[in-house]
């Protein structure tokens, strides 16, 4: 064979193979991009999607756990269908997927959760709640002579975002045990041994107060805070775990941007009066206020980055739903139409209509799960879009509980982000985180 041909030759088998090996890694980056843990709702239909050749399949070890349609414990899969899985019962299972039905290249656990409902909320509601200690929220100059200021908590290391918990060993349970504790610290000349928390660790110093020439009184040289209140929307109501979820977010200090670690705290009724709409640079608010009749809705137990949470004992007044609806997985969310549920005037909740422009994946926690666009002209006419107070509105697609709204674009505020439901129930205790699961199951 003349050397021209034999390179015309290698050349077509060089090409040959690019292509199979074009061909075999497009779907294993496919298999791959898949997450290694499923949850999935005990007689549920769960939909997968997969962008793989026909020649591929799918297997299951557990049938009676999770089955494909019909009673087949293994499938062809293509990517024009999805891949349908029907869960049959709580427990676990493995799906295997076959390249060309023979080489495994993807394992993906299925845990199988029982069905879940949960009433989607959207009225306004009062926020009330005391910090587990005592905030600093600044420092201040205490004049002790007459050319002198000092802060004595500066000059002790205490800084801003701090929560102090204990004074000579006593726990605050609000600023008045502080003042006490001065006085008798400053007349008796003694410091005060302070423990805080600053994040996650824990600090401990000396203060010793200061006397005020001008005020005839003892000083920390310290701003405090124990206590923060405000407005927002509840999210949904979990009756038959007595639980509720609202906000969305982190409730943090509005000097320090700290969070707020719960004492205690309450959510109320409220009553929307007015709105200051939105406008781009300018997020306007919800203008509301805690009706003097009003019953407490709920405690306030937790305070995460997805919201407050605590103990609920009925479905509260002006509920759009008399019953839960299904919640929806992460995965399980789509881009296009949906509705939020909120308040706009009174304590009437109402529906209005947005899409879904931007779905994160997210297969672990994480904040800004989705982006959302109001379309609803009544809404947009009333609020301008998003506005404070609106944060922890429900948002329903397709029959199902998906998330809350969580923030607005404040350059566009017919824009924001919104987080998924699925770990507000988590932080809720309502549903079980994936690692938990794990856990118990390997016990």
């Amino acid at each position: 064979m003349n050397s021209p041909l034999r390179k015309k030759l290698l050349g077509l088998l060089f090409a040959f193979f690019l292509c199979v090996i074009s061909q075999a890694i497009q779907p294993v980056q496919s298999y791959a991009s898949l997450p290694d843990e499923l949850q999935v709702f005990a007689g549920r239909q769960a939909d997968v999607h997969l962008a793989v050749p026909a020649a591929s399949s799918a297997v299951v070890d557990r049938p009676d756990i999770v089955g494909f349609d019909g009673k087949e414990t293994a499938v062809h899969v293509t990517k024009q269908q999805p891949l349908h899985l029907h869960p049959q019962q709580t427990g676990r299972a493995k799906l295997t997927l076959k390249l060309w039905g023979k080489i495994p290249v993807k394992t993906v656990n299925v845990n199988v959760i029982p069905d879940l409902r949960v009433v989607p909320g959207g009225q306004t509601i009062g926020v009330k709640v005391k910090s587990a200690g005592i905030l600093v929220v600044g420092h201040h100059l205490v004049r002790s002579g007459q050319d002198e200021r000092v802060s004595p908590g500066e000059s002790a290391g205490i800084k801003l975002g701090d929560l102090i918990t204990h004074m000579d060993g006593k726990r605050l349970d609000g600023v008045s045990g502080v003042a006490e504790a001065v006085e008798l610290a400053g007349k008796s000349k003694k410091g005060i041994d302070v423990v805080l928390k600053r994040g996650k660790e824990t600090v401990k110093t000396r203060l010793t107060p200061a006397y005020d020439a001008e005020d005839k009184a003892w000083r920390l040289g310290l701003y405090i805070r124990d206590s923060a209140a405000g407005v927002g929307t509840l999210t949904f109501y979990a009756p038959d775990q007595g639980v509720y979820g609202a906000l969305g977010h982190v409730i943090t200090d509005m000097n320090t941007q700290t969070s707020i670690v719960v004492g205690s705290g309450q959510i109320v009724q409220s009553n929307v009066t007015s709105i200051s709409k939105s406008e781009s640079g300018d997020p306007g608010e919800k203008r509301a206020h805690f009706l003097k009749e009003s019953k407490i809705l709920g405690n306030i137990e937790r305070n995460t980055a997805f919201g407050i949470f605590g103990k609920m004992s009925g479905n509260p007044e002006h509920s759009l739903y008399s019953k839960g609806i299904p919640v929806a997985f992460s995965h399980e969310v789509k881009e296009g139409p949906a509705e939020i549920l909120t308040v706009v005037e009174g304590q009437q909740v109402e529906r209005f209509s947005i899409d879904i422009v931007h779905v994160a994946d997210q297969s672990e926690p994480a904040t800004k799960g989705l982006v959302l666009r109001i379309t609803d002209p009544k809404l947009l006419d009333k609020t301008g879009g998003i506005v404070q107070g609106m944060s922890g509105s429900p948002i329903v697609q397709n029959g199902k509980l998906i998330g809350a709204v969580t923030h607005v674009f404040v350059n566009d505020p017919k824009s924001g982000y919104g987080c998924f439901i699925e770990w507000m129930l988590q932080d809720a205790g309502v549903m079980m985180k994936k690692e938990h699961a794990k856990n118990l199951k390997a016990g």
